[in-house]
């Protein structure tokens, strides 16, 4: 189920958010540079928040431009940036070639999270989202989802810190597998940003192997699978890429990873007015759930301009949630973040694909 064909591939130019000690130890010591320059470099990079080699006024002149010739730091530019009145910021970034993608800051309840994207644009074309309306343009690389992180971080001030990182922006993380596997471990290591893995959430639509494929990696990151109807039949009218896969397999997927890690698999169900927010979807839902160690997070839908849904009543998601909570069912509503911006995923990029200059917040 992996997209990845060879005109979508992610760029081959390999930047310093895509090194790890090892593969950065390997070229200096090509360069005759001692091995002490690792840590210095990766210091500045990650701690410090240096935004260019010249920066770095611990290395040499000569490293130092060597560096920026050889080995790209920050590859984007900050094309686009929304701020709402709640705190939640969005910036689009645009790469090199041409592409774009999304990276939100979403504070509260003292936590500092970053929501970044996976690939550029989205190949499962979910009927109810901005992301994948325009197809999958390329996969990002490691190092850009990791940039997609930092440039978040710059957002919460030189004392501040991020807590958590979330991969629900543009994309199926799953489906660019090995790059969201090393930006995972970047994003985890004592050496990079320094988050504890059970901060980490990798949010995916439901890819049969993969779930299990990152099980066997054993590591202690949240997965939340986006599951958004409790039948085959309304998820298939929902997700393209459900007529490949049975809820039923998905269940045994994730009661595989629950096996291999021993944490609960977060079940994500977007409710959209009058079409999965019934009484007996929530009913269909806890049967899911109360069937495997899981979770569940409801997420009322953000409306997109030239798309039919709705978001669901009040009352709706009132009762849609204790129906669960009545049925034994782990249940909360994620509180809507960013509705007087282009707060769901592609919006802000569809906007900016639409016209020359996009009206923002100086950055």
């Amino acid at each position: 189920m992996t997209e990845s064909p060879s005109d979508k591939s992610a760029p081959t130019v390999v930047g310093l958010f895509d090194h790890t000690p090892d593969s950065l130890r390997d070229l200096l010591s090509e360069w005759k540079e001692p091995a002490f320059r690792v840590s210095q470099i990766l210091r500045w990079a990650y701690v410090d928040g240096a935004t260019e080699y010249d920066a770095m006024t611990n290395l040499s002149k000569s490293l130092r431009e060597k560096l920026a010739d050889r080995v790209p730091f920050y590859q984007s530019k900050i094309a686009g940036e929304q701020v709402s009145k709640d705190g939640t910021t969005k910036r689009l970034l645009a790469w090199g070639d041409g592409a774009t993608s999304e990276c939100v800051l979403i504070p509260g309840d003292g936590r500092r999270t970053a929501c970044i994207s996976s690939q550029v644009g989205c190949p499962v074309g979910c009927v109810f989202c901005a992301s994948g309306l325009d197809g999958l343009v390329r996969q990002l690389t490691a190092g850009q989802i990791v940039e997609q992180a930092m440039r978040i971080r710059q957002l919460c001030g030189d004392d501040a810190r991020l807590s958590n990182v979330v991969f629900m922006g543009l994309g199926e993380p799953l489906a660019n597998y090995s790059a969201t596997i090393q930006a995972v471990r970047t994003i985890n290591a004592e050496w990079g940003l320094g988050i504890g893995a059970r901060k980490i959430t990798v949010s995916t639509v439901g890819l049969e192997n993969q779930m299990r494929r990152l099980a066997d990696e054993k590591l202690q990151i949240t997965l939340a699978l986006s599951l958004h109807a409790p039948t085959d039949e309304l998820r298939r009218e929902l997700i393209p890429w459900a007529d490949r896969v049975s809820i039923n397999a998905l269940v045994e997927a994730a009661k595989y990873y629950f096996d291999k890690t021993g944490r609960e698999v977060t079940l994500e169900y977007i409710l959209i007015g009058g079409v999965n927010d019934s009484t007996a979807h929530a009913h269909s839902l806890a049967r899911i759930s109360r069937s495997m160690r899981s979770n569940v997070n409801l997420i009322p839908y953000n409306p997109i301009d030239g798309l039919p849904y709705k978001r669901p009543t009040h009352h709706a998601v009132q009762d849609f949630l204790a129906t669960l909570v009545a049925d034994g069912v782990n249940a909360h509503v994620r509180v809507s973040r960013g509705l007087d911006i282009d707060s769901a995923c592609g919006q802000l990029r569809r906007r900016g694909a639409d016209r020359v200059e996009i009206t923002v917040r100086p950055s």
